[in-house]
């Protein structure tokens, strides 16, 4: 059974809109869910989460609605999200006062070893705490009251390398040691590169694509071009082509690579949302 399987879902704001959208998580992996800001990757955590109410549709949490208290499915759900902070004016040692009373399966001997082993200093105030401490601290709460799925929204955005990495690392710990599902909303794919066993690729509100990681960058290739290479190219060939500092670089399909006539270099998941979003071409 999927960890989360996610059906159909639809929510409108204006003009924008979320359309048929539907993915599976399945149970220890972690599943990168990429798109461009405003590709709606918060409105479906937050539809997903009943932070808001979908049009149509519906997410299943370990085959069952997220409303299913009696199951404990809420307890089963963690999230932590970039610079959000729960409890802000509280001590991270205090914490505990409000936690225990919301998660009966709430572990505190668990929770003061993961402040521990996160470097977290529980005399903290949590609005004190810098914004990588915030998503470490968010992924403590979660895992103290045995969240078996975490739901990340954007949770490396606006770190600094070194604290990227230290991250990433403790996401492919829970996955690989702890068999904790990881659902992990970014626009910064070369984190993914680094962990996600999974990604699910959603282009203007709707799944662009839904593949093993491996297998989607096998899908396609990226070749340096020069101008006369790039217009020589035969009409189709090319799914994206952007400007660099010497000549261009190209997005084309794997098995379409031998009629370029040109070197060709493994894509990255970069090249592949970075091409497709600035081009109509197909997946």
């Amino acid at each position: 059974m999927n960890v989360l399987s996610v059906r159909g879902l639809c929510k409108r704001y204006g003009s924008f809109a979320l359309r048929d959208v539907s993915f599976d998580v399945a149970p220890g992996s972690i599943t990168g869910f990429i798109g461009r800001n405003g590709a709606g990757k918060t409105t479906t955590l937050k539809s997903l989460l009943d932070f808001v109410h979908p049009d149509a549709g519906e997410a299943l949490f370990f085959g069952r609605p997220l409303s299913a208290d009696e199951f404990g499915v809420k307890q089963a759900v963690g999230f932590a999200s970039g610079g959000f902070g729960f409890y802000p004016l509280k001590r991270l040692r205090t914490v505990t006062d409000v936690t225990r009373r919301f998660y009966p399966s709430w572990d505190e001997t668990a929770y003061r070893r993961y402040l521990a082993l996160f470097a977290l200093d529980e005399n903290k105030r949590v609005k004190e705490l810098s914004e990588g401490m915030k998503v470490k601290y968010a992924l403590a709460l979660a895992l103290s009251h045995r969240a078996r799925l975490l739901v990340l929204d954007e949770p490396t955005s606006g770190l600094d390398p070194v604290s990227r990495d230290e991250l990433l690392e403790i996401f492919l710990q829970l996955a690989q040691d702890e068999g904790i599902s990881i659902l992990f909303s970014t626009h910064i794919t070369s984190d993914l590169e680094k962990c996600a066993d999974h990604i699910v690729y959603l282009r203007r509100g709707e799944v662009a694509a839904d593949a093993d990681a491996d297998a989607l960058r096998a899908r396609y290739r990226t070749a340096a071009l020069t101008a006369a290479q790039r217009d020589a190219a035969p009409e189709g060939l090319l799914l994206g082509c952007k400007r660099e500092r010497e000549g261009f670089s190209a997005l084309l399909r794997a098995e379409d690579a031998p009629r370029l006539g040109a070197d060709t270099a493994p894509a990255s998941l970069e090249d592949i949302m970075v091409h497709l979003e600035k081009e109509d071409g197909g997946l």
